[in-house]
């Protein structure tokens, strides 16, 4: 079965030859030409993914995120302005699974829209991790905290799992990215950092009043235990 994925882009060049690209590696392609044409087809049934530049006209790709996180945890990858990290920060605050820098490497796009997809469509696990209030079910990617339904993005439930899966230890940031962005981490590259802080504030302490989540300077990120 395709995958169908949303291209919202006011570059109308860019987005056919994105489109044309996309197609050939046999997706569906929708392209939405600004920002509240996007929020329009995002909410539409059978979309996998949106690639969703940060500069539209109308409605900025910023907006549009925020809105659609209100209601649908489709998958977003940003396109952000190369060098602009205040984009790229402000992206993953709300909801974002990855971000591009533009002008962007076709292929590189196609590598990052195919490793957030792997990260949904992965085995299904009968089996839930349950530790202190957390109950994490792999099978239906849902988080419940003392019964109560945690809305995660997909990355974001991807890092979560790696930590609970090895609680107690070190995970080096270099491993959550390859688990959880299926890809190496570059340079100046902060995203593994603010996905940790939207769990940190989705999850809230434990209930010892702990930080859930330590941070281990130079290295990583542990789930604490008891």
């Amino acid at each position: 079965m395709q995958n169908t994925i949303l291209l919202a882009d006011d570059d109308t060049e860019l987005s056919g030859l994105l489109k044309e690209y996309f197609e050939s590696e046999s997706f569906n392609v929708r392209l939405a030409p600004d920002g509240l044409a996007a929020l329009e087809e995002a909410r539409k049934p059978g979309l996998d993914l949106v690639v969703l530049d940060v500069m539209m006209p109308g409605m900025n790709g910023m907006d549009v995120l925020r809105e659609l996180r209100k209601e649908s945890r489709v998958p977003v990858i940003m396109l952000t302005a190369r060098g602009d990290d205040m984009d790229r920060i402000t992206g993953l605050e709300l909801g974002a699974d990855d971000y591009v820098p533009k002008p962007c490497n076709p292929r590189e796009l196609l590598a990052r829209i195919r490793a957030v997809m792997r990260r949904g469509q992965g085995p299904v696990e009968s089996t839930a991790i349950v530790i202190d209030d957390l109950e994490l079910n792999h099978g239906n990617r849902t988080l419940a905290k003392s019964g109560e339904s945690v809305e995660l993005t997909s990355t974001e439930f991807s890092i979560l799992y790696e930590l609970l899966q090895h609680r107690g230890e070190v995970v080096s940031k270099r491993d959550l990215y390859k688990s959880a962005l299926g890809r190496e981490p570059v340079p100046h590259d902060r995203s593994v950092d603010m996905h940790v802080s939207n769990l940190r504030r989705k999850l809230g302490p434990d209930p010892r009043g702990d930080n859930r989540i330590e941070t281990i300077r130079g290295i990583g990120y542990q789930y604490r235990t008891a």
